[in-house]
């Protein structure tokens, strides 16, 4: 079973703290790669500062933020790490949550190293996840613990207003947790 759309078309910050303890399915050359969602971060806006949409901007790159929820967006930071985001919200609203850390047997603590876990590239890139045979994410099987909220990583080019927000999402006590 799979997290259908009406769960990505609510606002980013429901769905970022809802993602928490979900699964992350990958087939990919006919094996199954899978992780629990650990870790999160919130672009809830057009007036976030740090979003790629940022007072509306739409681009090549990030045209994949503008979908209906339940879309891939991924991009690479440095000419080299893939970053995963999940659209979320109506279409043409750009929203997403970004996928910090999975808890899984690979090492997943952070944003580049999940995405290289997963085996991510370019052809991933608006995706959908409710109906790809390539990736999905299942609903939770156990009760998660705490959730904590945090600044955002990375981001201090946005100012200490967007900076300080506390839009990143774990649980508590996580080994598998990005690191500062």
């Amino acid at each position: 079973m799979r997290l259908e759309r009406d769960f990505y078309t609510q606002p980013a910050m429901k769905v970022a703290k809802d993602l928490l303890g979900t699964f992350v399915v990958r087939d990919w050359r006919k094996k199954q790669i899978i992780g629990k969602i650990v870790e999160t971060e919130v672009y809830p806006t057009v007036k976030d500062k740090a979003s790629h949409a940022y007072l509306g901007k739409r681009t090549k790159r990030n045209q994949a933020e503008y979908l209906i929820g339940g879309h891939i967006y991924i991009y690479l930071v440095y000419g080299m790490y893939w970053q995963f985001n999940i659209s979320t919200g109506p279409a043409e609203e750009p929203e997403c949550v970004l996928i910090r850390a999975l808890e899984s047997e690979g090492s997943t603590n952070g944003p580049g190293k999940l995405c290289s876990y997963l085996k991510f590239n370019k052809s991933l890139y608006a995706e959908d996840l409710t109906v790809s045979k390539r990736i999905w994410l299942e609903p939770r099987k156990e009760k998660i613990g705490p959730i904590v909220s945090a600044k955002r990583i990375g981001i201090d080019y946005a100012g200490p207003y967007w900076a300080d927000k506390k839009w990143r999402f774990y649980l508590k006590n996580n080994d598998f947790v990005s690191k500062i």
